[in-house]
């Protein structure tokens, strides 16, 4: 059986955090942190005795400040983003297909999923998919900033994340209904704004929700661009 992920959650953005590690393991990746609980963070990784081997970004978030580069420098671990996203300070720059090792044996398989932001991706572990903002549950984040675009998110859902086995458990980045995790066949079926939609109806839907700008994201994005860090750190 796969295991679970720890499921961490902030309140004020609604943001999901996933802690990482085998059974009986020693290292532990963690995936989207929040700067407000690097401490809750750090907590959860001593109670269970794990080294933080990598920090993990989905993209270049506009909600809210990561705390990458503050978990690395208190852990050693090296913060991993995705290369398309302008996260500069990151010395690893993933791309699709690259695979990320931890533990015994332990591999992160990346996945370019653009639409929400051009560079986003989803992470692929153990019969898990922990897809940020390109796949929520009964949802996908907005394609109306950032580089996004309706189009290439129907392709990253569609042609990516739904070829997956429809057992895979889908972890989202974030959920604002009080769910906490979903499966692709599940969302395959009933996703409100993906299930049995055409590429039009899709991207015209997404075109007219006229959502408001989000509003931490000229304060979030240059701050997550530099793992969260003052610019002169």
């Amino acid at each position: 059986m796969n295991p679970n992920p720890v499921q961490l959650f902030d309140t004020e953005s609604s943001t999901f955090t996933y802690i990482l590690a085998a059974p009986g393991g020693t290292e532990a990746v963690i995936i989207d942190p929040v700067e407000r609980h690097w401490e809750r963070d750090l907590r959860h990784l001593e109670r269970l005795n794990l080294r933080l081997r990598y920090v993990l970004e989905t993209h270049a978030h506009a909600d809210h400040v990561t705390s990458a580069g503050r978990l690395c420098a208190m852990t050693g671990a090296a913060a991993a983003v995705p290369g398309g996203c302008g996260i500069a300070p990151a010395p690893l720059q993933l791309a699709d297909g690259d695979v990320l090792r931890f533990g015994d044996g332990e591999e992160i398989r990346v996945l370019h999923t653009p639409g929400h932001t051009a560079g986003s991706m989803s992470y692929v572990w153990r019969g898990n998919v922990f897809t940020g903002d390109t796949l929520l549950i009964d949802g996908c984040g907005r394609t109306d900033f950032q580089s996004g675009s309706a189009d290439a998110l129907y392709d990253s859902v569609t042609t990516r994340l739904f070829t997956l086995p429809d057992e895979t458990r889908m972890w989202p980045g974030h959920d604002y209904k009080g769910q906490a995790v979903s499966t692709i066949g599940w969302e395959k079926r009933h996703n409100a704004r993906l299930a049995g939609r055409s590429r039009g109806d899709f991207v015209r839907l997404m075109n007219e929700l006229d959502l408001p700008k989000p509003k931490m994201i000229d304060v979030a994005v240059p701050a997550n661009q530099n793992l969260g860090l003052p610019h002169n750190a």
